[in-house]
């Protein structure tokens, strides 16, 4: 079956990313795919939630785990909900239907020191590519951006002049961040190596050494590489170097709601996942400061 007219509600009253409206279309053709497989019919509009019950297991038994399956259901609730609205059925078969129990992973930030040894100790290769990595390292530490924000980030959003930085985020909400005197400086350098590349006036900021738009999987790649060096920990990815960010402000005594702004987040709620480290290092202060800890 199609989901025509659900696909475009996704991409143009919701906004959605095509990887976001991609992974939704997948998740209800599995579906689709499942039921025309166990019970002969693909048309799930009007799908009973024991059909649904039996696709969870049958992917529970596939070895996915909770918090996949879980994203996998949540693409059925999105759908079942704007069936409602457009009143193509009365009720969703989900109704009464409870997420797979999780267990929440601790993302485990970059310390102060790996930071520096990356971005002050560490030798870059004095060229392009060198110094283009050394360059995404201090955007991603200095602004917090996801990988996806980077990899699309243009030349024009970068206002030398005003000291900031334009970054369009989920669903093509837009922020505006400082963009530091280290920064600042890195960047210019960069410039002056990009300026040398065929590029074919590509607006995009961050290139491939042949003058293409950088993609995701080169970003986690060089993230991964560089901080394998610098650090033991078992996840080193640009999301981490996110929550080092977040992190490190908050431990520095930022405010909660600015971290949030400059996270581009729409509920403080996604951002107090940050301050379970933030408050680890409260307590190691606490600890040596409060008088009667003192001996």
């Amino acid at each position: 079956m199609t989901f025509t007219s659900f696909i475009e509600h996704l991409q143009l009253e919701k906004n959605y990313s095509i990887h976001t409206v991609t992974a939704y279309e997948n998740d209800l053709r599995s579906f689709s795919d499942f039921c025309k497989e166990a019970y002969e019919d693909g048309n799930i509009i009007n799908v009973h939630y024991v059909q649904i019950r039996s696709w969870i297991v049958s992917l529970v038994e596939s070895g996915l785990q909770n918090a996949t399956i879980n994203r996998k259901v949540s693409s059925l609730k999105t759908y079942y909900k704007f069936l409602l609205k457009t009143k193509q059925i009365e009720i969703t078969p989900l109704a009464k239907h409870k997420a797979l129990k999780t267990s929440k992973k601790v993302q485990v930030p970059f310390s102060e020191k790996e930071m520096e040894t990356v971005l002050s100790s560490m030798e870059f290769t004095d060229d392009f590519e060198g110094v283009r990595n050394k360059t995404i390292i201090e955007m991603f530490y200095a602004t917090g951006m996801r990988r996806a924000e980077l990899v699309n980030l243009k030349q024009s959003d970068i206002d030398y002049a005003a000291k900031t930085i334009r970054i369009l985020g989920k669903r093509n909400k837009e922020r505006i961040v400082p963009l530091l005197e280290k920064l600042d400086t890195q960047l210019k350098q960069y410039q002056s190596y990009r300026k040398q590349l065929d590029t074919g006036q590509k607006e995009e900021l961050f290139l491939t050494i042949k003058g293409n738009k950088i993609y995701p999987s080169l970003v986690y790649r060089l993230i991964n590489d560089y901080f394998s060096i610098a650090s033991t920990k078992v996840k080193k990815s640009p999301h981490i170097l996110r929550h080092t960010f977040a992190t490190h402000l908050l431990n520095q005594g930022a405010d909660l709601n600015a971290v949030k702004e400059l996270l581009g987040h729409a509920s403080l709620a996604s951002t107090q996942v940050y301050t379970h480290n933030s408050l680890a290092e409260l307590k190691n202060v606490y600890a040596k400061a409060h008088p009667r800890n003192k001996r």
